[in-house]
């Protein structure tokens, strides 16, 4: 407390304030002949308890008496009658002057509540113009005026004019807080709106105190278990959260509203879940609520949509009884595809999904808005969602959360190599940086899945199997997991769902690439080409060729060789012998899967395999399959999103057809794979296949000298392995003897 000059001088009784203008002035009232008005006095109740107030006099008010308002009486515990010592008080301007004040403010009556908002600048200003030079306490009640509404306010807190601004000079930064303060001209005045109050404050002057950041400074994404998401991560916090970061006051001077829906989606495994379930802990808010989406559902009528009322029940009494104050609710829908599909699609006669949707968006939208809330929607569908949640104003933040890069990699699986490592458990020769590279198109959840499968190699091989199984602790003491662990892992047990499958393609290729003449050198030349253009070229993310050729000639071999040899992270074979027996709906849709998870990976190959059975062609007729014409026409043209690059290789035996059915223009380039067409290059197809002996093809060669076949490669080792069945002595003559066979009617000429 300051120092003051005192000087009591008499006792007077307290009495009831005289009119309600006089108890809105929150001056004691005294007679003229006591003392002058705008003096400060100290009012001694009890010998422990002194309070300041400013007096004010009034011609009704009889000598020896000093009036009080009733939030007065209350806050200094005064009774009509009481005797009470008075005393001059004098301020020390240098010391007592109040620099700034926080005052609690609520509706006086609850009956008067409304909904309006209030100003609390001009509310501000009001407040200074009407109680200048007047003293005021901390924990002081009194009642204010303002736009012709009555508020009960209570001063919390106060803090002293720093005394270098009284003098003129730069302010020196310091803050000390005072009971007992003058209020002057340039005091700043915060209202602060009371805990169970409905009010609505709007301007500068609502908080005083720095706010709390929503962000948990905590926050830490490696102990949160959370790796190769740092870019969603910064796409979301720019988005759905830096309205709510930054001072309220200037996003409403601005006009901004908070983002209420985040959508997360992408393939599995790649933390979608995780993420949402973090973006709950990266949060100062209460723990968020996560529901299933097939939990809400429910046979009765009506319950489905009741479920989705009470995941709001908490915000919505929160934000009628708090308002502004209140704090952010965060709710998490996953597998939000099963209780949001498009509306007028269900073939139930309930419509339980529709009114669903309606509740939903009512909720986050609806005339009664709620600003409380932050809703969180995941799926691996975003193509089922209704439309109507989907724009800006109810899950506008749409965020694919896709499959890591290698600097990703990098960090989930140190995340979860972390405790291995600090207790000594990971063998040195583990490189994460080389599993990263190795392990392309692999989702969160199957770096995790490799970590495991390498700890249960590792302590596999502690484990004694005779006819009990029991650890070798002497052994077990030492276990470490090395990088063999981690590769046989790789190889044999964890593979990715959206990666290559080399047993696809391996079967095409078993027996290697016979480069038996130029053309096939030529072919696999432009394959690399288009390889490259597709990995470096900004301006053709879509590269799609045609081999075409005749049957047997080996297109579909080297379509995956060339696909081998891309080492994309993705790379797939479309193929009819794996669509036997489907529908053409069903067709279409497996092949739409296999370009959508194509858009999944960084980089893809996508191997369209004898495009003219996937047609169901047949010359009788002709026959085709128009659904699925039109699906490959589309997908063909089809380009990646952005960031993605995807080379397509489709195969033919009839060029012709595909002109007839305008598919060639879907193609960006063509190259024709021709048939063995000279006695020397099928003696060199030989040399290389190995398959006969010097002396025998030198045999052959003599008996082809000059003269032309007409034979594909891949029908060539047929004809070679019937041979090689025959007797050495006569394998030469069966060989040519099929050799003519073949091409009796065309293909080989004397």
């Amino acid at each position: 407390m300051a120092a003051r000059v005192v000087i009591f001088f008499k006792t007077m009784q307290a009495a009831r304030c005289p009119t309600d203008e006089l108890s809105l002035t929150n001056c004691a009232v005294v007679s003229e002949k006591d003392l002058q008005s705008g003096q400060h006095v100290t009012v001694k109740t009890t010998p422990n308890h002194k309070f300041v107030f400013t007096v004010k006099t009034h011609h009704t008010v009889s000598p020896g008496s000093i009036a009080f308002s009733l939030p007065q009486r209350k806050w200094a515990g005064l009774s009509i009658g009481q005797e009470v010592e008075v005393a001059n008080y004098n301020f020390d301007k240098s010391k007592q002057c109040i620099g700034a004040m926080t005052i609690e403010i609520d509706f006086l009556q609850k009956k008067s509540t409304d909904s309006s908002p209030y100003d609390s600048d001009k509310m501000a200003a009001e407040f200074i113009q009407q109680f200048n030079n007047q003293a005021f306490s901390v924990t002081q009640q009194l009642v204010f005026s303002f736009c012709d509404k009555l508020f009960g306010l209570m001063v919390k807190d106060i803090e002293a004019m720093d005394a270098s601004i009284l003098r003129g000079e730069t302010a020196s930064g310091k803050k000390q807080k005072i009971d007992i303060g003058l209020m002057v001209g340039n005091s700043q005045v915060i209202f602060e709106k009371a805990e169970s109050s409905s009010l609505t404050l709007v301007g500068k002057a609502k908080t005083k105190e720095a706010r709390q950041t929503i962000i948990n400074p905590e926050w830490n994404f490696e102990k949160m278990g959370i790796g190769g998401l740092d870019k969603e991560f910064s796409s979301i916090f720019r988005r759905a959260f830096a309205s709510r970061v930054f001072p309220p006051d200037i996003v409403e001077q601005m006009g901004c509203k908070h983002v209420k829906g985040i959508m997360l989606f992408g393939p599995p495994g790649c933390g979608k879940t995780l993420m949402a379930r973090q973006i709950g802990k990266m949060l100062n808010a209460r723990e968020p609520k996560v529901v299933n989406g097939p939990e809400i559902l429910n046979k009765y009528v009506g319950e489905s949509e009741a479920n989705i009322r009470k995941l709001f029940a908490d915000a919505e009494e929160e934000q009628k009884r708090l308002g502004a104050n209140s704090g952010l609710h965060i709710i998490i829908f996953d597998e939000l595809d099963a209780i949001c599909k498009q509306r007028g699609t269900g073939a139930s006669s309930t419509g339980v999904h529709d009114t669903v949707v309606n509740q939903l968006l009512s909720k986050i939208d609806g005339v009664e808005q709620l600003n409380n809330i932050l809703v969180i929607g995941m799926t691996n569908r975003p193509d089922l969602i209704d439309d109507a949640l989907m724009r800006p104003g109810r899950f506008e933040v749409k965020m694919e959360i896709s499959l890591p890069d290698e600097k990703g990699r990098v960090q989930i699986l140190t995340i979860h190599t972390n405790k291995m490592r600090s207790f000594n458990l990971l063998a040195p020769d583990v490189d994460i940086k080389e599993l990263a590279a190795e392990t392309k198109n692999y989702s969160g959840a199957e770096l995790e899945g490799l970590v495991r499968a390498a700890q249960s190699t590792a302590m596999n091989r502690h484990i004694k199997a005779t006819s009990t199984v029991e650890v070798d602790m002497e052994r077990a003491e030492k276990l470490q997991v090395t990088r063999s662990d981690f590769m046989g892992s790789l190889n044999n047990d964890i593979k990715p769902a959206f990666g290559t499958n080399q047993e696809d393609y391996s079967n095409y290729i078993m027996n290697g690439i016979i480069k038996w003449g130029d053309p096939v050198t030529h072919v696999l030349d432009d394959g690399e080409l288009l390889i490259q253009q597709t990995k470096n070229s900004d301006r053709t993310p879509l590269v799609a060729v045609l081999l075409e050729g005749p049957p047997h000639c080996g297109k579909t071999a080297l379509a995956a060789k060339i696909a081998e040899d891309s080492q994309f992270p993705f790379i797939k074979i479309c193929s009819p012998e794996k669509m036997i027996g489907y529908s053409e709906i069903a067709k279409c849709q497996a092949i739409k899967k296999v370009f959508d998870d194509a858009c999944k990976s960084q980089l893809s190959c996508v191997v369209v395999d004898d495009i003219e059975r996937l047609l169901d062609y047949v010359p009788i007729g002709p026959r085709f399959s128009n659904l699925v014409l039109q699906a490959l026409l589309v997908l063909l043209k089809r380009a990646p999103p952005k960031g993605r690059k995807l080379l397509i290789i489709g195969t033919t035996s009839r060029k012709d057809v595909l002109q007839e059915m305008e598919m060639l223009d879907a193609f960006s380039t063509t190259i024709h794979i021709p048939n063995i067409s000279t006695g020397e290059q099928l003696v060199d197809a030989l040399e290389l296949l190995g398959s006969f002996t010097d002396k025998e093809r030198a045999n052959i060669a003599h008996q082809l000298k000059g003269k032309r076949v007409w034979i594909g490669i891949k029908k060539l080792l047929v004809l070679i392995e019937m041979s090689l069945q025959m007797d050495q002595e006569y394998r030469v003559t069966k060989f040519l003897s099929l050799l003519r066979d073949e091409g009796a009617d065309r293909s080989f000429y004397e």
